[in-house]
């Protein structure tokens, strides 16, 4: 039987066990409904290395993870979410077999936000980690279109958790572009891996980023410099050793190429671009989102002549209206982008409200080729008050291409 060492520092006094509690040779130490009620009980499990298995180690790490989706959904401050106990009860899964995630888009980004917040205290990352990146892979290449349109549609939402939701846009604008700018298959890996954890050195500070009213502070500065260092170091106590992996994340941020090894510059170029751009779509409380077509003329503006064609190839991967953003077109109409169109400024579109600025009861297919229904301009998510249903947006895609 496969075992996971159990947190016994992070369990406290008095509070019930969700899960047997086993020796590394077999033996039960205690039963689930049982509690440690002593510190010397906990000297006892600590000697004889308290394991649990597997399989309750995914469960109770998802029961946590259901809790820190709940306090952050109440709106609890991060200090709080940060001080929360392991749950004394469990949760059935629905999405996790082995270290295989079933679940869609939304259901990883809440496995990761764990694994960010959690670091090296998690419980069995690594597996976890592959899991997550093997099911998101599988998800892209299944639907590339519904892929970005769930992300940029998570990324206005901020009360998902934006650190997780940025991480997992990243990595996937990362694998669309150098599949473009044909990467080698084991650089694309590394690349992935970093791109998902590459913040876990400020994961609980990015989220506050995002939500709080004020600047940053002297000491968020500081962190935010220093992040790269941090998750190098996180991400070696969790037992990575990709070195082309840690060497992406330590270095994604510094423009001075010399640093690192050689061959990974393309990537880390890469990431530092999709990072950027990811960013400057997600809208702060204090600032705006920019459109990604604003942030595709930056990264344009940016662009070195060593970075060129990494701009270039992530705007055709894109498009100028990615899948998940919003358009006002030439009718008067509100439309949200469904999917990437042949040509970057002509993507596959469904009014959701219409020129008098109601909202629509059945989803509308415009065609953006089509003068009457071309695109006059991007518009910021927060400037759009009704929830697009992805079940009306799948039922127009569909009805268009039967």
């Amino acid at each position: 039987m496969d075992y996971v060492m159990l947190p016994v520092a992070r369990l406290r006094l008095g509070n019930t066990l969700p899960i047997d509690v086993w020796a590394p040779d077999g033996r039960l130490l205690l039963r689930r409904g049982q509690a440690i009620l002593s510190e010397q009980q906990r000297e006892m499990l600590h000697a004889h290395q308290a394991c649990m298995t597997a399989s309750d180690a995914r469960a109770w790490q998802k029961s946590y993870e259901r809790l820190i989706n709940t306090l952050l959904q109440r709106g609890a401050d991060l200090d709080a979410i940060m001080q929360a106990e392991l749950p004394s009860e469990l949760v059935e899964t629905d999405y996790l077999s082995g270290a295989q995630v079933l679940g869609g888009w939304l259901d990883l980004q809440e496995i990761l936000r764990g694994l960010l917040y959690q670091g090296e205290a998690a419980i069995n990352p690594l597996p976890r980690l592959a899991g997550t990146e093997s099911r998101a892979l599988e998800l892209l290449r299944a639907d590339p279109d519904e892929c970005l349109f769930i992300l940029f549609q998570a990324l206005a939402d901020i009360s998902l958790g934006y650190c997780a939701t940025h991480a997992l846009l990243s990595a996937v604008v990362c694998a669309l572009t150098a599949e473009k700018l044909d990467m080698a298959a084991s650089a694309c890996g590394s690349l992935f891996r970093a791109a998902l954890v590459m913040n876990i050195g400020m994961a609980r500070e990015q989220d506050k980023l995002a939500m709080q009213s004020s600047l940053p502070t002297e000491a968020q500065r500081v962190l935010v410099r220093e992040h790269p260092c941090k998750s190098v170091e996180l991400l070696r106590l969790m037992g990575v050793s990709d070195e082309d992996q840690l060497d992406i994340v330590r270095w994604h941020h510094e423009v001075n190429e010399s640093h690192g090894l050689a061959h990974n510059v393309m990537a880390r170029r890469l990431l530092r671009l999709a990072d950027g751009f990811v960013a400057k779509m997600a809208a702060r409380k204090t600032r705006l989102a920019m459109s990604a077509l604003g942030a595709a003329k930056s990264v344009f503006l940016g662009a070195t002549p060593d970075t060129a064609s990494i701009g270039s190839a992530m705007a055709t991967v894109l498009g100028f209206y990615p899948p998940g953003t919003y358009v006002q077109l030439f009718n008067g109409e509100k439309a949200v982008v469904v999917a990437r169109g042949l040509r970057a400024n002509q993507p596959q579109v469904v009014s959701i409200v219409n020129a008098g600025g109601m909202p629509v009861s059945k989803y509308l297919y415009r065609e953006t080729s089509n003068p009457r229904f071309a695109i006059r301009t991007p518009i910021n998510a927060e400037r759009i008050k009704v929830k697009v249903s992805l079940e009306k947006v799948q039922k127009a895609r569909k009805e268009h291409t039967d």
